[in-house]
């Protein structure tokens, strides 16, 4: 591709959060950029876009609004023109974009587990019965509350700092956090542990940064299909499927992924009560090619066994 490449002086305009994992998801996405079509960094420049998720701190996300909270103002922004692209954590991403929008590619995915970050123990089975986890994930919670019914969890919101004070402070004794965010902080050293998947199924998209883009910005389309991880893409379509077929957000406990084998994908799925008394799993292979579909149907037979009121709570 050679026509109307952006330039320092007409610059492709990339939309973020502000926040420093945010920031550091853009920097990462502008220099894949500029090394594929040998351009300078100032060739990309940097919008940041305060979210209602970013300014509403003190509140459980599931009580004022959901995903959504972290997108809506960057997606009008590219809808306005002032931005080209938006660049998310894909696991904050609803599954349907708005009208004119469209998200379809993908950096290469980083570890996807939970970081267990604690100064007292190495690990959940060490707490003490009453002990208190902070987490503002339903999904981590459910989690936990499954395994580990004797533990208190309370919530826990904000960023890498102002958690690892509240853990110094005593507000809980224990936390979790991405191990892909902390990986591209820098921060690996802030994990006590990386906790397996076969102990906690992350949530779905975790550790994958998604890049999305107006509909008819064809210049736009063909300098992302070179950035482009098609292995992630394929992962992502089984646990987007899966989540879609459950009509997954952040008011309900869903985790899932997928994994590459050869030819084969994996898919692991969950859903679980926000309360821990109940959680529902499925292991299924496919082809590849076949992995969307594999999610469809996971999801779709996941809500089968749930049955009526499995979803019907308020917390």
């Amino acid at each position: 591709m050679t026509r109307d490449l952006p330039t320092p002086d007409t610059p492709m305009k990339l939309g973020t959060r502000g926040s420093p994992l945010a920031l550091a998801q853009a920097y990462e996405t502008r220099s894949r950029l500029s090394a594929a079509f040998d351009l300078p960094p100032e060739a990309f420049e940097i919008v940041v876009i305060k979210t209602t998720g970013d300014r509403i701190i003190d509140r459980p996300l599931k009580e004022i609004g959901g995903k959504g909270l972290f997108t809506r103002e960057i997606e009008e922004a590219m809808l306005s023109g002032e931005i080209d692209i938006a660049i998310h954590s894909m696991k904050d991403m609803p599954v349907l974009q708005p009208e004119g929008l469209v998200l379809d590619t993908y950096l290469p995915r980083e570890d996807v587990r939970d970081a267990f970050v604690s100064p007292h123990v190495g690990g959940l089975a060490d707490l003490e019965p009453g002990a208190k986890v902070g987490t503002s994930s339903l999904r981590r919670k459910a989690q936990v509350l499954v395994a580990y019914p004797h533990l208190d969890v309370v919530e826990f919101r904000g960023n890498v700092q102002t958690r690892l004070k509240k853990l110094q402070d005593g507000v809980a004794a224990c936390t979790f956090l991405a191990m892909a965010g902390l990986n591209r902080l820098g921060r690996s050293e802030v994990a006590t542990a990386a906790i397996e998947t076969d102990e906690m199924l992350p949530a779905v998209a975790q550790g994958a940064i998604g890049i999305e883009r107006r509909r008819d910005d064809t210049r736009t389309a063909e300098m992302l299909e070179a950035i482009h991880h098609t292995p992630t893409g394929q992962r992502l379509a089984a646990e987007r499927a899966f989540l879609a077929a459950l009509d997954g957000s952040c008011e309900t406990p869903i985790a899932g992924l997928a994994e590459l084998d050869g030819g084969t994908l994996r898919l692991r799925g969950q859903v679980l009560r926000p309360d821990g008394s109940e959680a529902l799993d499925d292991d299924q292979s496919a082809l590849i090619e076949d992995g969307a579909k594999l999610g469809h149907e996971m999801g779709r037979k996941l809500l089968e066994r749930a049955g009526p009121g499995f979803f019907d709570w308020r917390g």
